[in-house]
């Protein structure tokens, strides 16, 4: 006897995947993770594609992994695939500095950020 497998933290009819250690800030990564949020994935792959921001094109490889998730690991039938939810958080924040005048110092924060997203496979149940 092995031991139990992990339960899954997503449910049956769910996949997800995770983008770390994103070069943006959270408030950034957000503008674009509203402009997903509830659409179908096809139609938000053509806008991640379109946008002009340059923070989406890493949003786009996050949805396409969570998207071979939802198929490969999971079963579920790509073109009924939903994004049910995205949501951002912060990860570290690298300080940098530069001399200003008057011998004081001026801080840079270069912060990061992580994406996750959920899609959901919606359709007829009857």
């Amino acid at each position: 006897m092995g031991t139990q497998k992990n339960p899954r933290r997503v449910a049956d009819n769910e996949a997800m995947a995770v983008a770390r250690m994103l070069r943006t800030s959270p408030q950034k990564l957000n503008l674009v993770a509203g402009l997903i949020r509830g659409k179908k994935v096809d139609k938000a792959l053509a806008d991640l594609t379109f946008s002009k921001r340059r923070i989406a094109g890493d949003v786009k490889k996050a949805l396409q992994s969570a998207i071979a998730n939802a198929e490969n690991n999971h079963g579920l039938d790509v073109d009924s695939l939903v994004v049910a939810e995205a949501w951002v958080g912060k990860n570290l924040v690298m300080k940098r500095g530069r001399p200003r005048a008057r011998g004081r110092f001026g801080k840079i924060m270069k912060p990061f950020s992580e994406i996750t997203i959920k899609v959901r496979q919606v359709g007829e149940t009857a």
